[in-house]
């Protein structure tokens, strides 16, 4: 027999809905992604680029939630300052945007989550030198992955934004990099499974006059005009080796926040300097793969404290696989990238 209390909940609830103003129920997802929109760019103009739509329909939109707004609250939610400037916000407005955010952000959290429980969608991330390791897997898993209707979504990850997207579920495995100690696993809060190591070496326009063909050791790297990473992984090593404040210890000459800048600066002459960069991308430009006309490339001498290397490798949340079954699509991509590996290492995950 049904209890009292579920009845009146129950009752208390079907109320609750049947009553919601038709007002209300007019406003559909889209138009409150339109409204938070417009609240992040200022206009609806620039509103409009982004959601590369016609500047009257997103006018449009605000009006009908004005209109809504107004009936429901006797305030509009936006209203227009002058030509060229941002809109502005009601109390209302403010409240409505935040309870839209909050909206969307929870259907798409959960949508999510069904996908990855179900398997239908899975969202890799790699960065722009990873790729290749993807490449190298997916011949072996492309059939199953379309029989059994598998959408593989790959997204560009940036080193600095891996952790972060992988604690968001932006991304549900990722292929990146980090600083390690050489001969030791990294000690990390994820599943991790290793492809490769490999040292940091320096890439330089300088002549041999001025930095000849030697291994730079610590003491000498500070004196180097250098094109210091701004963050990332090579910024990691930089952090490391001459503490958080780096920059005042070394000779910065420009700061890049991608390796193609730093290239073109070095290969355009518009500075001479070193730049810190992997081995494999140095070995790349020596063999023409990327620009750098007339580059040399610099190995680093053994002195750099503390030791450190880097250490590629797959990444997933801890734990995660562990509550799928052996044939869900992480588990399946993890296998194979266990099989491929050149390092045929096994998981690692820091205990406790």
């Amino acid at each position: 027999m049904p209890d009292i209390k579920d009845e009146v909940d129950a009752e208390g609830l079907l109320a609750t809905l049947l009553g919601c103003p038709p007002e209300m129920l007019d406003v559909s997802l889209d138009q409150l992604r339109t409204l938070a929109v417009v609240h992040t760019t200022g206009t609806a103009q620039r509103a409009a680029r982004v959601l590369g739509r016609e500047q009257s329909s997103v006018q449009k939109q605000l009006d009908n939630l004005n209109r809504a707004a107004t009936r429901l609250v006797g305030e509009a939610l936006v209203l227009k300052q002058g030509r060229g400037k941002d809109f502005l916000f009601t109390p209302s407005g403010e409240e409505v945007v935040a309870l839209a955010i909050q909206t969307l952000s929870s259907w798409t959290e959960s949508l999510n989550r069904s996908r990855r429980r179900l398997g239908s969608t899975v969202t890799f991330g790699t960065t722009e030198f990873t790729v290749e390791f993807l490449g190298a897997v997916w011949p072996s898993l492309r059939e199953d992955f379309e029989r059994r209707d598998i959408h593989l979504n790959i997204e560009h990850v940036r080193t600095r934004d891996l952790w972060r997207k992988l604690d968001a579920k932006k991304v549900d495995m990722v292929c990146g990099s980090l600083a390690a100690q050489p001969g030791r696993p990294p000690e990390l809060e994820y599943d991790f499974l290793e492809w490769h190591r490999e040292r940091v070496a320096l890439l330089t326009n300088l002549s041999t006059r001025e930095l000849p063909d030697t291994p730079v050791t610590s003491a000498k790297l500070p004196s180097l005009p250098l094109l210091a990473p701004t963050a990332g992984l090579l910024a990691q090593f930089l952090g490391r080796w001459y503490g958080p404040d780096y920059r005042g210890t070394l000779d910065v000459i420009a700061d890049i926040d991608s390796l193609n800048y730093g290239l073109n600066l070095l290969n355009t002459k518009l500075l001479h300097g070193c730049m810190l960069t992997t081995e494999r991308v140095a070995d790349a430009v020596l063999e023409g793969r990327l620009p750098g006309r007339g580059l040399r490339k610099i190995d680093l001498a053994d002195d750099f404290d503390p030791a450190l290397e880097i250490v590629t490798g797959i990444f997933a949340r801890r734990g995660e696989r562990e509550r799928y079954a052996a044939d869900h699509p992480l588990n399946l991509l993890w296998e194979a990238f266990a099989v491929a590996s050149p390092a045929k290492a096994f998981p690692v995950t820091l205990p406790g």
